[in-house]
């Protein structure tokens, strides 16, 4: 009797998992904030580039700030200059704990080499008297993050054929090719839910006259479609309307894949047991989609809009590389991009390519891997795979 006691014991000392056992507590509830962060940390690429962005978008936030010079400022005497070299120790053998940067003058105009001339050491300053601006378009400001003091010039990454900073001209540029991602995602994401929702719910005629109009549209290559979608609008015509006609076209064509896929996922949602109590409760259609159906698919679009940004990224990039985007003097990554088509330009002046190709080829790769890091991160079936 006792020995058959004892394995009871046993059990109840040390319980089956997911009950409770004597001396054990059970394990509190995790929001679904902490389930997502748990998950999330589970892909360093990931979080890296989740935070490679952030530094991205807070840069072209205050890029007047960063920038030591503005967009338009041409340097007439400096004409495909180099990028400066900093210098720890100046010209009199002195360390610094600063850099200095040596002035330069134009040694070879064939080849624009210029050569540092000893003895024009100028130390790197921080907060220094700079051009007017507005940070965030509302606070008048006069100082820079950093610069030399006048007349003297840095470039960090060199400039181009018409002397301006191809620094300054980077932090400005990603002011408009890294919005029009967000700006263009929202606008077709929102018309994309909205679409594939009424067609998944409505079905019948409405469906199909949703989803031929998107698959005529997936019918024409979208490079092809963008570039004859611009050509409608004036070549003259302001940067700013440039950016919202930009902006007005990646959307137009974008959302007709989501809209698809999203009335897929309305089609097995809506036989779910909450669609149909709230159509017995008399809840309207439309409320019943807006409210009901498509925050069920959010996860999706979360992750779809991630890895879908770079498309519209690369599109401005075409269309300003192409000459029919944001035009000059206005900075975008794809007109600086468009400095380094000749021969010339590859060969002898290469941070013309490399400067805004790197950025591009940065913020593309963040998002893509930010793109999988959400998906896995989201994905039902890993949260409630197990315990990590």
């Amino acid at each position: 009797m006792t020995e058959n006691r004892r394995p009871a014991a046993d059990g109840a000392t040390h319980g089956a998992p997911g009950l409770q056992t004597r001396g054990t507590a059970p394990a509190p509830p995790q929001s679904p904030a902490r389930i997502f962060w748990r998950q999330m940390k589970k892909s360093p690429l990931a979080v890296a580039g989740g935070l490679l962005l952030l530094v991205f978008y807070a840069l072209a936030a205050i890029a007047p700030f960063v920038a030591p010079y503005s967009q338009e400022e041409m340097d007439r005497d400096r004409y495909y200059h180099p990028p400066h070299s900093l210098h720890w120790v100046d010209s009199g053998g002195r360390f610094h704990l600063l850099p200095v940067v040596r002035q330069t003058v134009l040694a070879d105009p064939r080849t624009f080499r210029y050569d540092e001339m000893p003895g024009s050491d100028q130390p790197l300053r921080f907060f220094v008297q700079g051009a007017p601006y507005h940070l965030l378009g509302v606070v008048p400001m006069t100082r820079h993050l950093f610069g030399v003091d006048a007349p003297g010039r840095v470039y960090l990454l060199g400039t181009d054929s018409f002397g301006r900073d191809q620094f300054s001209r980077l932090l400005f540029g990603a002011q408009i090719s890294l919005t029009v991602g967000l700006v263009g995602i929202v606008v077709s994401f929102a018309i994309g839910l909205v679409l594939g929702g009424i067609a998944g719910y409505f079905g019948g005629w409405v469906d199909t006259v949703i989803m031929r109009f998107s698959e005529l549209l997936l019918s024409i290559p979208s490079l092809y479609l963008i570039i004859a979608l611009r050509a409608v609008f004036p070549i003259d015509l302001p940067s700013q309307y440039v950016y919202l006609g930009i902006v007005g076209i990646l959307a137009f064509i974008g959302w007709a894949s989501l809209a698809r896929v999203i009335r897929g996922l309305v089609l097995s949602i809506r036989k779910q047991e909450f669609v149909t109590a709230a159509e017995a409760l008399g809840v309207g259609r439309f409320r019943i989609i807006l409210r009901h159906i498509l925050p069920n698919t959010l996860s999706f679009v979360i992750v779809a809009a991630t890895v879908s940004v770079p498309g519209y990224i690369l599109g401005e990039v075409v269309l300003s590389f192409l000459g029919v985007g944001v035009q000059e003097p206005a900075a975008s990554w794809g007109n600086m991009l468009n400095q380094a088509r000749s021969v010339r330009a590859l060969t002898t002046f290469p941070w013309l390519l490399y400067v805004p190709g790197l950025a591009i080829f940065l913020t593309v790769m963040a998002f893509n891997f930010l793109g999988d890091g959400l998906r896995d991160a989201l994905d039902p079936r890993r949260v409630t795979g197990g315990r990590s």
